[in-house]
């Protein structure tokens, strides 16, 4: 059966990677409300009310059944803190590429979590959705984005011009891709 589910429940060492559920609606809208945790995400504006977080978490519910998937990082210990998500996007199955994107609580930044977390993220794509290729897209002034993913091993192909029209600005994006056959396991 196992072999069957695309998008499991993944575990790090520090942490448990479940998909989204009701139990993460009030956490979803402060992390999707919050100015410094949105910073660089352009592609949707700042959550105003609970109900985004509602249907955040409804569009992303049964990930088996619509091929994109959110799941909540949740810190082993801490009283199972929520501290971030992530997930893939953006399906292609035909060419076996989809698009990763994540976010993190600000007071986290800079401890490894999200390395950890995608790491496991992507070992899960390339062998449960059987991807070739894993996208992801940073805003140009994301510095710390793009160094995790550089340290992941993504290439940085160039300039995604114009990819967001956020707040009637457009906003390019660097265009990164992980191939399988370059992914070193970690």
């Amino acid at each position: 059966m196992n072999g069957h589910i695309k998008f499991p429940n993944l575990e790090t060492d520090r942490l448990i990677l479940r998909n989204v559920g009701n139990a993460d609606i009030d956490f979803i809208y402060r992390l999707f409300s919050n100015e410094k945790v949105c910073e660089f995400l352009y592609d949707e504006e700042l959550f105003s009310t609970r109900n985004d977080s509602i249907e955040f978490v409804e569009c992303n519910s049964k990930p088996e059944e619509k091929g994109y998937n959110r799941w909540v990082l949740v810190k082993k210990d801490d009283n199972q803190q929520q501290i971030g998500t992530c997930g893939f996007d953006y399906w292609d199955r035909t060419n076996n590429i989809a698009e990763i994107g994540y976010d993190l609580w600000h007071e986290y930044w800079g401890q490894g979590y999200m390395k950890e977390a995608l790491i496991s993220a992507i070992e899960s794509g390339f062998n449960n959705m059987g991807l070739n290729r894993i996208n992801g897209y940073v805003a140009l002034k994301n510095i710390n984005s793009v160094n995790l993913l550089e340290k992941l091993g993504f290439k940085n192909e160039g300039i995604y011009r114009d990819k967001h029209l956020f707040r009637g600005k457009y906003y390019d994006h660097y265009s990164f891709s992980l191939l399988k056959r370059d992914w070193n396991q970690f």
